[in-house]
């Protein structure tokens, strides 16, 4: 879903590409602040012309254009966790731009210390969360990020990144179910109203939905307890309010926090 946090009244802006596997989003920082967002299905072929297009469509509606032949946007970023579209993205957000985007990759400068045994091997996206979240709120940190698949990022009390856990996300669960299963038929996003349905429906969405929240809460503690200390949980991505919400943790919600982490990193690379 598209959010508009603030209509922009800047006459340029920084535009944030985050490719996932299912969903791509998008958002347009003026200055610090990021002022709108939006979404769309990743699609697995998608020419450099249609994504431009796409793009422009895309301005045309938030008002960021400068004028009919050129949008009000002069740098960007891309984080893409799907190699074959990646550079597609990377010349769409050149043609809208007129400059060479960033790409979160190596080479990029991030601010995070990485005890991890391949630090090439982490996804873009999981760097973007851990930058925002060291900003926004401090370590030690665990994210929880909600997407195709859950992910859970760890922070360490030294403010290092030591890993974490990739766990199928909860709608590709739902979608593998219903596939595998023929009379078992998608069910809505929506938490039963007791743990031991009465009916098929509800005791898929028990097993889904509240399956999903034992999970999440017992990974966490693991977390902590292997770790010997306990800190923060920050949660976002699809579906991080209802499911933060359903939780024994508390935790904070931000859905925008990979958008946060590129923002941040454009920001700190353009200044080199």
């Amino acid at each position: 879903m598209s959010q508009t946090r603030k209509a922009p009244d800047r006459s340029t802006y920084a535009l944030a590409i985050d490719v996932g596997n299912t969903l791509t989003r998008f958002g347009l920082f003026d200055g610090e602040e990021l002022t709108s967002t939006w979404c769309a299905t990743t699609r697995p072929v998608i020419t450099v012309d249609e994504a431009h297009a796409m793009l422009r469509e895309f301005f045309l509606i938030r008002g960021v254009l400068a004028s009919s032949h050129e949008a009000a946007v002069d740098r960007a970023i891309v984080s893409s966790v799907v190699p074959s579209l990646t550079d597609v993205w990377v010349q769409a957000a050149h043609a809208v731009s007129g400059s060479r985007p960033l790409v979160v990759g190596p080479g990029l400068k991030t601010g995070l210390r990485m005890r991890f045994d391949d630090p090439g091997q982490v996804g873009s996206d999981r760097i973007a969360d851990m930058v925002a979240a060291k900003e926004l709120f401090g370590y030690p940190l665990i994210v929880v990020d909600f997407g195709t698949t859950t992910n859970f990022e760890v922070l360490a009390e030294d403010g290092a990144f030591i890993g974490g856990i990739i766990a199928p996300g909860l709608r590709l669960s739902l979608s593998t179910l219903s596939s595998a299963a023929a009379k078992l038929s998608m069910v809505e996003m929506k938490a039963p109203a007791t743990i031991v349905g009465s009916n098929t429906r509800a005791a898929i969405q028990s097993g889904a939905i509240m399956g999903e929240v034992a999970r999440i809460d017992g990974l966490i503690d693991m977390i902590w307890r292997e770790l010997g200390y306990t800190g923060d949980v920050v949660m976002s991505g699809d579906d991080a309010s209802a499911l933060a919400a359903l939780c024994s943790h508390e935790a904070q919600v931000e859905p925008d926090l990979t958008l946060l982490g590129l923002g941040m990193l454009e920001r700190a690379n353009r200044r080199r």
